[in-house]
């Protein structure tokens, strides 16, 4: 059980790292303009010497804003919990907090999931047909990994309360 536990806080941590890279840079997408290399983040874009704020309140970006968010806070609180779980905090004893930290790590996921679907779709149909030479870059890919690591997190905690809830029959022929 505590080996599901440490691998769901270990994924979960460097998933959380990864959301808050990701979330914060500003190399989501390179393209090429007017024979200059420019990229931009969620947050800002960047031409060859400069960086400014976005200034449009574009749906998407605001959607995938909030849905990172969203997912950051749900993986941070769900380490918490996990930690707690981890450590038989005495405390919220209502509750099993390796099922809820699973929830929560699940539920992290499925928000850098919209997030990341969201950004994916209005930038290939949109860039893509308006720039040809672009690319995702490394802080898109840390999102993409950061739903892989969200999920297994998710999934070892899961393991961890199916371990914790059926033990073995110790007793059985």
């Amino acid at each position: 059980m505590y080996s599901f536990m440490g691998g769901g806080l270990f994924c979960a941590g460097v998933g959380n790292i990864l959301l808050i890279v990701s979330t914060a840079t500003d190399y989501w997408m390179q393209y090429r303009h007017s024979s200059n290399y420019m990229h931009q983040g969620l947050w800002r874009y960047c031409v060859p010497g400069k960086c400014m704020t976005h200034t449009d309140s574009i749906a998407y970006w605001d959607a995938t804003r909030a849905f990172m968010i969203l997912s950051l806070l749900a993986c941070f609180i769900g380490i918490v919990i996990g930690v707690m779980a981890f450590i038989h905090y005495s405390s919220f004893d209502g509750f099993d907090k390796t099922f809820a930290a699973g929830i929560l790590f699940f539920i992290s996921c499925f928000f850098v999931l919209l997030a990341m679907a969201v950004y994916t779709g209005v930038t290939v149909n949109y860039y893509g047909k308006r720039y040809g030479s672009w690319r995702f870059s490394w802080s898109y890919i840390m999102g993409w990994v950061a739903v892989v690591l969200t999920f297994f997190s998710g999934i070892f905690y899961m393991c961890a309360y199916r371990m914790h809830e059926c033990p073995r029959n110790t007793n059985s022929r």
